[in-house]
């Protein structure tokens, strides 16, 4: 099992000097500590998470600030953009990193988003598909043809030529038919437990696998991320304590994840239709079975055997998403349990 930290928050809104302090001061500890990778998203018009409206600005500040971790869009937002771009960018950051870039694709989060799109929402699939297969051609080095303005089709070629042959992708999987899409054409998958359980996700994975191998690629040599909200710490009431006020508040900040809480404790009706104590008694009661079952909040110890369960289902990555706490202090003392954790799980895998 390999662990990587995933960015998804942060107060856009803030006057902080240094904003982005929490984001390179992690990255250096995950760099230095053998971490996998470092995942930051693209995420547009919200107060929190506004302080990453486009991965490669900040996947080349990382760059500076990093030596061997991989540096990994979670997620490009496809049918926001042009291909052209997409290759350009990225093939910039490849050079400036050593050949360290790899891109997570997705298809769109909220329909404000796609004022930045040339194509509907409802088209946002297809979009994605087409265009990250424009991007990987670009960044083999093939002529792709596109219309310009005036209607003419344009063949092009990318510069600057990347360090990597191939460009390393994740596509963001929820639905079966994603998963099976992505193993069709051979990517690696990045998914969640925000609206599954993990016994709904491993039989996903086990139709992304059989569908990689159906299609001809070699089903070991992919691999199937986990995003998983994370705060590790060496005592766990104190763990629980100091995650519940801030894992609340960021819950009441996110809809989704709050239907997805209300849906687990059955109740299938839209938060729109909840009142203000409603909603505290569904935090009340909910936190404490989401930090349990769909998250990575504990010790080291404690989270082993949830981990053991996620191996066994299929997933060979945890990506930790650390900012949901907002406290900078809080974050970074806990990313050394963090890595006890990580080398726990690797002595065990080479004991067994």
């Amino acid at each position: 099992m390999q662990f990587s930290l995933f960015y998804f928050d942060g107060d856009g809104t803030s006057a902080e000097a240094q904003p982005y302090r929490l984001l390179i001061d992690s990255a250096r500890f995950a760099d230095e500590h053998g971490f996998t990778a470092v995942w930051t998203p693209e995420r547009h018009f919200h107060a929190f998470g506004g302080l990453y409206p486009n991965p490669a600005l900040t996947a080349t500040a990382l760059a500076m600030v990093t030596k061997r971790i991989q540096l990994r869009a979670g997620s490009v937002v496809l049918p926001l953009h042009h291909a052209v771009r997409v290759a350009e960018d990225w093939a910039v950051i490849d050079r400036l990193s050593g050949g360290r870039v790899a891109l997570g694709a997705a298809s769109g989060w909220t329909m404000d988003e796609f004022v930045l799109a040339r194509e509907p929402h409802g088209a946002r699939r297809g979009v994605m598909w087409r265009t990250l297969d424009a991007v990987q051609r670009l960044w083999r080095g093939e002529a792709v043809s596109f219309e310009d303005a005036d209607g003419r089709e344009v063949e092009v070629k990318t510069l600057p030529r990347p360090q990597q042959p191939e460009l390393p992708v994740w596509v963001a999987c929820t639905s079966p038919e994603t998963f099976v899409e992505a193993g069709r054409r051979g990517v690696n998958a990045l998914t969640s437990l925000l609206g599954d359980t993990v016994e709904q996700v491993a039989a996903k994975i086990t139709r992304y696998r059989e569908s990689l191998a159906r299609a001809g690629h070699d089903p070991s040599t992919r691999k199937v991320s986990m995003m998983l909200h994370t705060f590790i710490g060496e005592d766990l009431a104190t763990v629980k304590d100091e995650v519940r006020e801030p894992f609340s508040a960021y819950l009441r900040t996110h809809y989704g994840l709050l239907e997805n809480l209300a849906k687990g404790m059955g109740l299938n009706v839209s938060l729109k239709d909840f009142s203000e104590d409603d909603l505290d008694s569904l935090l009340r009661f909910g936190v404490d079975g989401f930090m349990q079952g769909r998250s990575l909040i504990g010790t080291p110890e404690s989270c082993l055997p949830f981990i053991r369960e996620l191996s066994a289902a299929g997933v060979d990555e945890i990506c930790c998403l650390i900012d949901f706490v907002q406290d900078y202090d809080s974050v970074m003392g806990g990313l050394g349990p963090l890595a006890r954790l990580k080398s726990l799980v690797g002595r065990e895998a080479l004991s067994g």
